[in-house]
Formats: C-alpha cells, sequence, structure tokens
C-alpha cells in the first residue's frame, strides 16, 4: 500500500507540491540568469562579427572547385597507370680496371650510366665518394629498375620510356589493382626515347584516353602519375612551364616543361590534363641533385601517339626523309645572307639523290615553310617532315639569298643507316703542310689518314687546333672538324682556304661550313666592334 500510494502521489500531487515546484523552479531560473544572460551574451558575439568577404567566399568556392577537378582527373587516369620493373639478369661490362682509393682495390673504369639518360648527368662516371666495383671478365650480379607507364590499349600495350625498359631480361607490369603480368614483346624507339609493352592474359584492362597536345597553353593545370623512388600511384600537380623545349638526349621530340614533380621512378608515366587525359608521358628532370628541382619534361601525347602507332603495327618507326642537314639560323649568319630575322632552319649540307636534290634545294636556303606550316627552327622542321605523308609532293618554303622560293619535294623513308648517327670526336695531328689564321683562332691541315676515314667522300681541311680565347673555340669549332666551305667557296686543300679568307672580312663576318661525324653546320665567325 505504501508503494501504491507514493505511486498516487507522484501521479497525483496535491497543491502543497505544486507550489513547492513552482517555487523550486522559480528560484533554479534566478539562480541562472547570469549564466543564461552570459550564454545569451556569448552566443551574441558571432552575430556582431562583420558578414564574410564575398571576394574570399568566392576565392574558396573556386579551390575547392579546382580541388574537385584535381580529384576527378586523378580518378579516371590512375587505374591506367602501372607500375613497370625492368630486370637485366647478366651483362658483360668492360675488363679496364684501375687503382681503387681503398688499399689499392681494382675498380671499374668507365661510365656504369652509358646509354641511359643518366649518361649526361654523370659523363665521368660514378660521383666522388661512390664505387662501382664487378669483377674485370665475369658478368655483373642483376639489377632491376623501377619505372612507370599507362595501359593504352585493351588488348594489353603499355607507353612507356625507353629508358625504363632498355636492355632489360625481364620486364613486368603491376597494375592499380595488384595485378602482375610478365612482358611478352617489346619495342623501343630510342630517337624519341618511346617503347611499348605487350602483356596477355590481362582482362577488364583500364585504358587512359591520350589527349591533344597541341592544344596545351603555358599555364594549364596538369598532374603527374607514376612511381617516384617506388611510391606507387603517386599523384604531383602542377603547370605547363613551357613548350617546345629540346634535350641533346632526345634528337627527336620537342617536351613539354612542367612543375608538375617528377622524380626517379615517374618516367613513363602519364602527364594529365584536368579531363583526365593523357598529354604527356614523363620523361626527363633538369636537376643538380638528381631529384625534383621543378622543372620537369614530358613528351607531347600528339608524339607518343604517333610513335607508339608505328611501333604497335610496323615493330619500328618509319620517319620522313629529306635528305638535307640542317641546323639554327644564327642572326650573323642571317644579317650576312640577307634575311631579316632568325626564324627558320639553314641548310648546310644536300646528300647526293635525295628528295632535296631532285628538288633543288641548295646549301645556304633557309626553309621557312613546310606544307603552310611556319618553321622556327630545325627540330620543328624535323618534327614536320617526320610525320608528313610519304611518295608525295609537298611544297616547301626557302629563302635564297633573301628571297623567297617555293619547291615541291617528295618526302621519301629515312634510309635506316641514317636512322641513328653516332656521335665522336676525332682528333687531327698537326701535319707538315698547315695554315694558321690569327684572327679566326684556328689551324687547319690538310685530311689525314683517320680524318679520311670520318669524312670519306667529302672534301676540306681538318681543325688542328684553336685558340682557347679566340672566335673559332666560341662558336664552337673544335680539333679534328672538317672545314669544306668559306662562305659559298669549296676547299679542297690548305692554299684554298687561305685565298678564300683573303676574301672575307672579319668585321664583317666569315661564314664556315664545318662537319663533324655528324653532319654540316654553318658557323658565323665575326669580331665585335
Amino acid at each position: 500500500m505504501l508503494m501504491n500510494s507514493k505511486i498516487r502521489h507522484s501521479f497525483f500531487p496535491t497543491a502543497r507540491d505544486v507550489f513547492l515546484v513552482a517555487l523550486f523552479f522559480f528560484l533554479l531560473c534566478a539562480s541562472g540568469s547570469m549564466v543564461a544572460c552570459s550564454g545569451s551574451a556569448l552566443a551574441a558575439e558571432p552575430n556582431d562579427q562583420k558578414p564574410a568577404d564575398p571576394a574570399a567566399v568566392e576565392a574558396i568556392t573556386h579551390a575547392n572547385a579546382l580541388s574537385q577537378a584535381f580529384r576527378h582527373a586523378a580518378k579516371l587516369a590512375t587505374p591506367s597507370v602501372v607500375v613497370v620493373r625492368s630486370e637485366i639478369k647478366s651483362r658483360k661490362v668492360s675488363s679496364k680496371r684501375v687503382p681503387g682509393k681503398n688499399g689499392g682495390e681494382n675498380r671499374f673504369k668507365g661510365n656504369p650510366f652509358k646509354g641511359t639518360p643518366l649518361e649526361e648527368m654523370f659523363p665521368d662516371g660514378m660521383p666522388e665518394g661512390f664505387d662501382f666495383q664487378v669483377p674485370g671478365d665475369e658478368q655483373s650480379p642483376s639489377r632491376s629498375g623501377v619505372g612507370s607507364g599507362v595501359i593504352v590499349d585493351a588488348s594489353g600495350i603499355v607507353l612507356t620510356n625507353n629508358h625504363v625498359v632498355e636492355g632489360a631480361d625481364v620486364v613486368s607490369i603491376e597494375l592499380t589493382d595488384g595485378r602482375t603480368f610478365t612482358a611478352t614483346e617489346i619495342k623501343t624507339d630510342p630517337d624519341s626515347d618511346l617503347a611499348v609493352i605487350r602483356f596477355e592474359g590481362g582482362k577488364d584492362l583500364p585504358i587512359a584516353v591520350l589527349g591533344d597536345s597541341d592544344s596545351l597553353a603555358i599555364g594549364d593545370w596538369v598532374i603527374a602519375i607514376g612511381t617516384p623512388f617506388e611510391l606507387e600511384t603517386t599523384v604531383s600537380a602542377g603547370i605547363i612551364s613551357g613548350k617546345g623545349r629540346e634535350l641533346g638526349s632526345v634528337r627527336r621530340a620537342k617536351f613539354l616543361q612542367t612543375d608538375a614533380a617528377i622524380n626517379p621512378g615517374n618516367s613513363g608515366g602519364p602527364l594529365v590534363n584536368l579531363n583526365g587525359e593523357v598529354i604527356g608521358i614523363n620523361t626527363a628532370i633538369a636537376s643538380n641533385s638528381g631529384g625534383y628541382q621543378g622543372i620537369g619534361f614530358a613528351i607531347p601525347a600528339n608524339l607518343a601517339k604517333w610513335v607508339s602507332d608505328q611501333l604497335i603495327a610496323n615493330g619500328s618507326v618509319q620517319r620522313g626523309y629529306l635528305g638535307v642537314s640542317i641546323g639554327p639560323l644564327q642572326k650573323d649568319v642571317a644579317i650576312k645572307l640577307g634575311i631579316e630575322g632568325s626564324k627558320g632552319a639553314l641548310v648546310s649540307e644536300i646528300m647526293p639523290d635525295s628528295p632535296a636534290a631532285r628538288a633543288g634545294v641548295e646549301e645556304l636556303d633557309v626553309i621557312t615553310m613546310f606544307d603552310g606550316k611556319p618553321v622556327d627552327g630545325p627540330r620543328t622542321l624535323q618534327e614536320i617532315v617526320e610525320r608528313s605523308p610519304q611518295g608525295k609532293a609537298h611544297d616547301m618554303t626557302v629563302l635564297r639569298s633573301g628571297k623567297p622560293v617555293t619547291l615541291s619535294i617528295v618526302v621519301k623513308p629515312l634510309p635506316e643507316s641514317l636512322a641513328r648517327t653516332g656521335s665522336g670526336r676525332r682528333l687531327a695531328p698537326s701535319g707538315t703542310n698547315t695554315f694558321y689564321s690569327a684572327d679566326l683562332g684556328i689551324e687547319v691541315s690538310p685530311k689525314n689518314t683517320e680524318a679520311e676515314d670520318a669524312y670519306e667522300g667529302f672534301d676540306g681541311v681538318v681543325v688542328n687546333r684553336v685558340d682557347p680565347e679566340g672566335l673559332s673555340a666560341e662558336a664552337g669549332i673544335g680539333p679534328g672538324m672538317l672545314v669544306r666551305k668559306v662562305g659559298k667557296t669549296p676547299i679542297a686543300s690548305v692554299s684554298d682556304f687561305e685565298k678564300a679568307l683573303v676574301a672575307e672580312s672579319i668585321e664583317s663576318g666569315v661564314m664556315l661550313q664545318v662537319r663533324t661525324p655528324r653532319g654540316n653546320q654553318v658557323v658565323m665567325l665575326k669580331k665585335e666592334s
């Protein structure tokens, strides 16, 4: 009953109970008024702040939109990016050794990076403080490398750099979903530093979309995807910093420059626009340290597509050929030829029985237009001609003695013997019959036996030596080069060279046509007033 009475009491309060409860809540509210007031004051503070700056709100909105764009591009492109692992199981190395620093050990002599992009970075071999030791006549232990690539065909074709797979005995491809395959076929094009790898057995492969690299503009946002330092599927962002860059190590490509972080291991991976399209293949960096310093280079996607299509279809790249040696048009040479500006490709040599010879191209012509496309320099002309339809006539505009001339020229396939030309420097010893020009800072002699091997079929005189501070040295002329012409005068002997210089003025400029094992070039030597 007691329990029941309490229950009833709790549900049916008396008048006294109602009064006490009301009093309790009154006192509670009174005692909490300060807290409530202070709380209300604090709550009122944000309402006293100034409204957000509309410009800041808009900027944040745009920033978030850009972030979303980066996410979208990475989401589209990342699945098609692969890790490329190459392994060289055995390789013969030179047996030449030199005394080492530690206890007279024999160390490897030569450049272990020869044939790779690092060859130019370390021209003298391993840096100071690093040893590269191999047995003299035995096979070196296996070594492996890691690069990147991108799947461009559902049949299992990966596009990457030549230097990532060059010389490898085994190449494996690892997808982002963890699947791993072994390459069954590798086709390379060292001239453009591109390669395609084929693997079999892959199903439901994610495919990259190749975009139009010609539509890019400096300042466009891009992302680089790859495996830098073996950190798989890494994405970095930046912009297109430059276009049409030339690198000496790759003779047949003009590069995109970007400040998106590219590091060792990124080679072969894609450079992607905000639409998720591949617009370049990351290839090289400019660096004093070997790591990222804000300047990276990528092969444009349009060139990569053209090369990869040919490698897939033919196993090699068939380039167009005019049969000329060309070089940049230097300002002094342009003035000497009566040409305004310095845009164009200067013809320094015409190959016998070549398309250029048949079309009537002459030495010292300056090619300014091909198929309606402007030519600003040798590499531009090379790119246009290489991809031009072969066996058909093309219009080519040249400046000859300062006047435009239009020629019709039929592009032919590049002869295999000229596809890759070696380079080197052959030193010609001093002969008894020499001529020295103090004005030019150069001494020449007749072709000797060694020079005849290097320049078979070409007349001229060989450079014996150059003054280190002379005009010839400044212009890049070195011992072993063959001087073929002074101005337009052919040179066959030392006396020809001496007589030709009499008619020239060092103040107005002396134009020399010189030849190296790689071909002809025109050099202007002029005394500064």
